[in-house]
């Protein structure tokens, strides 16, 4: 059988670990989030750690890259004791964290947060060019043909991931750990991230991979661990392992199925779009409607332009030309408080960045842009803003409390608040980008259904996504963009991986 507890773990010999974890606890005052732990991983070798978001992954590779220090059990590097008591130390040790919250900073050049903390130095000056050089070489193994000049505030989500994980290649290290490396790629992008990593486990490089695509697992993993609730319940001593069957060791549970069923769509069309023309070029003449209880996915490579298509039709980004009409009434956008009168909103892909104040209640994030039904006369009322946020936390299962900091809330749930935020408008389109980002599997399970429920109820939905798998088992049509431009838009009936890959590759 190739799945065992842990206890079985630390009965290999240390000395076959390029890392070994042993007993590894972690609480936080009185609650518990890692016990007992114990895992190798092998010189040269790719170990996939799944879970549930609250599992304990981050936890674990925020230990081994000296982000937090263990409450209890021990850890050895190349036959040595380590206990590395800051990041600093475990990247001297050989040993670096790719976050899956990017940690760029946006008012630098690309090249600067590739090398920052260690400039590459020259007759006591920085060597802009080595630099320059050394930074385009490696985003161009990623696919990212952009100048290293080009500031990161700049960047698209995808864009910024990219050089995020260029700056850990540029580390040399001999374990790198990935936390969902991929979750704002699209498949080319990710491809080149795993050529990248079959390059360095020829090299000896070791790697753990955190990911919530469980598709990939069978791609790049030599083995997989799997965490549920803080243990370590499985260890499979190869990659290809059921994807039922490690989503049933995640959760603890028989999963009958990820995706709802879809209930038929109306006929009466809510947004018609015409000859929509990006004032960016970063899409050209595209038609489309969404009909009333439908939910269209749009699909595409990662600069396709999908994202800025649905921000353009948010009022987010502005439009050369083109017609777009709600209810049969035309829409003139000027700004995202146009396209929100009209009953349109939506769903960012960055939801920390662009969807939440994490600094910020729960109570306050969903109050924000419903003001007009939390208050009167202009004024808020704290006892309605409170059942307010009770009434939407309860509709979408948020595992929090009103006055629990958004930043404090696993990704799944931040997820949860940002839609939750809008459903009591009732819109009449509901635009979702990328809206299982770095979710769990069950988190994931359970905005399927919100959104299946969304169309239910007769609202138009978009969804944008680079999982297929999503975009296929949740839309009742799929529109494929390529370059810009609208490739096809393909029935339920015939879609596919092939249907849409045809077309997104055009």
């Amino acid at each position: 059988m190739s799945a065992h507890l842990a206890e079985a773990s630390p009965g290999r010999p240390a000395e076959t670990a390029g890392l070994s974890v042993r007993g590894i606890s972690k609480s936080f005052g009185p609650i518990r989030v890692l016990e007992d732990v114990s895992l190798d991983i092998r010189p040269g070798e790719c170990l996939a750690i799944l879970g549930e978001n609250g599992a304990g992954k981050s936890t674990l590779s925020s230990i081994i890259a000296g982000v937090l220090a263990p409450s209890g059990g021990t850890m050895t590097w190349c036959g040595e004791a380590y206990a590395p008591r800051s990041p600093a130390e475990a990247l001297s040790a050989g040993i670096g964290l790719i976050h899956q919250e990017m940690r760029l900073l946006p008012e630098l050049s690309i090249a600067e947060n590739v090398f920052v903390g260690r400039l590459p130095m020259s007759g006591g000056r920085i060597d802009r060019r080595q630099m320059i050089q050394r930074a385009e070489a490696q985003l161009k193994r990623l696919g990212l043909d952009v100048p290293a000049t080009t500031l990161v505030g700049r960047l698209r989500v995808a864009a910024q991931q990219q050089v995020e994980i260029a700056k850990a290649l540029t580390l040399e290290a001999k374990l790198l750990i990935f936390d969902e490396p991929t979750a704002a790629l699209g498949g080319d992008e990710t491809d080149r991230l795993f050529e990248q990593i079959d390059r360095l486990k020829a090299e000896g490089v070791s790697s753990v991979y955190i990911s919530h695509r469980l598709e990939e697992i069978a791609r790049i993993a030599d083995r997989v661990a799997v965490l549920r609730d803080g243990r370590l319940v499985a260890v499979h001593d190869t990659a290809s392992v059921p994807v039922r069957q490690l989503v049933e060791e995640m959760v603890g549970r028989s999963v009958d199925r990820l995706f709802p069923d879809l209930d038929p769509p109306s006929d009466r069309v809510v947004l018609e779009a015409t000859g929509l023309t990006s004032s960016e070029g970063a899409f050209q003449d595209i038609d489309f409607t969404v009909r009333a209880g439908e939910i269209l996915g749009i699909a595409g490579i990662v600069g396709a332009g999908r994202t800025e298509l649905v921000r353009a039709i948010a009022g987010v980004d502005p439009l050369a030309s083109g017609r777009i009409t709600v209810a049969g009434e035309p829409l003139r956008l000027k700004s995202p408080r146009d396209a929100f009168d009209a009953g349109i909103v939506m769903v960012p892909e960055d939801r920390k960045g662009q969807g939440l104040l994490l600094k910020q209640t729960i109570e306050d994030n969903i109050a924000l842009g419903n003001f007009d039904l939390v208050g009167r006369g202009g004024w808020v009322m704290p006892a309605q803003t409170r059942r307010f946020a009770e009434g939407a936390i309860a509709s979408m299962g948020v595992k929090g409390r009103p006055e629990q900091r958004a930043g404090r809330l696993s990704g799944g749930n931040q997820q949860k608040v940002v839609i939750a935020k809008w459903l009591a408008r009732a819109p009449k389109l509901f635009i979702m980008d990328e809206p299982t980002r770095g979710v769990d599997v069950g988190a994931r399970a359970q905005i399927y259904d919100a959104i299946a429920a969304l169309a239910r109820s007769g609202m138009a939905v978009v969804v944008v996504s680079s999982d297929l798998d999503e975009v296929i088992g949740l839309s009742h049509r799929v529109m494929v963009l390529s370059r810009g431009r609208n490739r096809g838009i393909i029935e339920r009936r015939d879609v596919s991986h092939v249907a849409i890959m045809e077309r997104a590759t055009t």
